[in-house]
């Protein structure tokens, strides 16, 4: 069968693997559609310290069921979304049932084989099912790490939140903050991506380029700042000013890493007395929540997807993508 196999950093190409052998415990699926995201152009770009090459990419996925063996209620043809994720059950994480958050995690298409190819066999329980159409089950994944990142600053109706970056995991948890009753602020320096930001469900929105980010947020803010404050892009600077607008006794939630040292001014940890929090992947019961959103036509689809591109396409249109990363808001390869 056909495989995108990043061969090493720059180097995409249209190869072959074999079809895979349902094991007794899984599923296998005709992949359909499958999306890209910061990890894929990061592994593109040689900047994933975890992948290796070469490499299949891929984890957002649409996909039809083809067979599903004698032991499950999936039908033929039905069509899914999974979650990408394998735990080892034994470390601290999972012991702590956040197997999210796995020490030996190991994510399709980073430490292994992702799902831009014909067929791919999944474990049942990581199966997700909902009445949606491919490119909504496509969105299903990338939405459901913004999902996670409102959990873990505990977010509530009462709170307002700030998210900065509207990219797909920004997006996310945009719309959960909203799909929760919070008051959303939205920021990034694409006028673009925070009209869609709106349409997803923000309330404000604040262009970090062109206004003065500190005026605007305590203008919105009553002068407090925001409760909780989203960090979704990953740079040091980025970084430092979740610390320093976030509201006294807020909570600060990071989803994306910086790849380099942040130098704080800690004394904001304390005087405020903050909750610093990290976001890592998603549980089965963010998957949902985001099902049962799209179910709800509660988030602009057309506009989050920028393009969808064929198999063949797809090495061309990932290094356009690197070339120009503001351009595209979301890619999705067809199989």
């Amino acid at each position: 069968m056909k495989a995108l196999i990043m061969e090493a950093p720059g180097r995409l190409t249209v190869g072959t693997r074999s079809v895979p052998l349902r094991a007794p415990d899984e599923v296998l699926l005709r992949v359909r559609l499958v999306g890209l995201c910061g990890t894929d152009l990061s592994s593109f770009r040689g900047k994933n310290p975890l992948v290796s090459y070469p490499r299949v990419p891929g984890h957002e996925i649409a996909a039809t069921v083809e067979d599903a063996g004698e032991n499950s209620d999936l039908a033929q043809g039905a069509n899914v979304t999974l979650l990408p994720y394998k735990n080892c059950g034994q470390c601290a994480s999972c012991l702590q049932q956040r197997p999210n958050a796995c020490e030996f995690n190991q994510t399709m298409g980073v430490q292994r084989d992702g799902a831009l190819t014909e067929y791919i066999s999944a474990p049942l329980n990581k199966i997700v099912r909902g009445n949606l159409s491919l490119k909504e089950l496509c969105l299903v994944e990338p939405l459901s790490i913004g999902f996670h990142a409102t959990s873990r600053g505990q977010l509530t109706a009462k709170d307002t939140v700030a998210v900065l970056g509207c990219g797909g995991v920004g997006l996310g948890a945009i719309a959960a903050a909203s799909f929760a009753g919070a008051t959303t602020i939205a920021m990034d320096i694409d006028d673009r991506k925070l009209e869609i930001a709106r349409k997803a469900g923000a309330q404000h929105s604040i262009n970090s380029e062109t206004q003065d980010c500190h005026s605007a947020l305590r203008e919105l803010t009553n002068g407090l700042g925001p409760d909780v404050f989203i960090e979704a892009i990953g740079l040091p600077q980025t970084f430092r000013m979740a610390v320093e607008e976030v509201a006294f006794t807020g909570r600060v939630v990071y989803i994306g890493y910086a790849k380099e040292p942040v130098a704080y001014e800690t004394r904001w940890f304390v005087q405020k007395e903050l909750d610093i929090r990290g976001s890592r992947n998603a549980l089965p019961g963010d998957f949902r929540t985001v099902v049962q959103m799209l179910e709800a036509k509660r988030f602009p689809v057309e506009d989050a997807v920028s393009l969808i591109v064929g198999l063949n396409e797809a090495p061309r249109a990932i290094a356009e993508w690197a070339e120009k990363p503001s351009a595209y808001s979301k890619i999705m390869v067809s199989m």
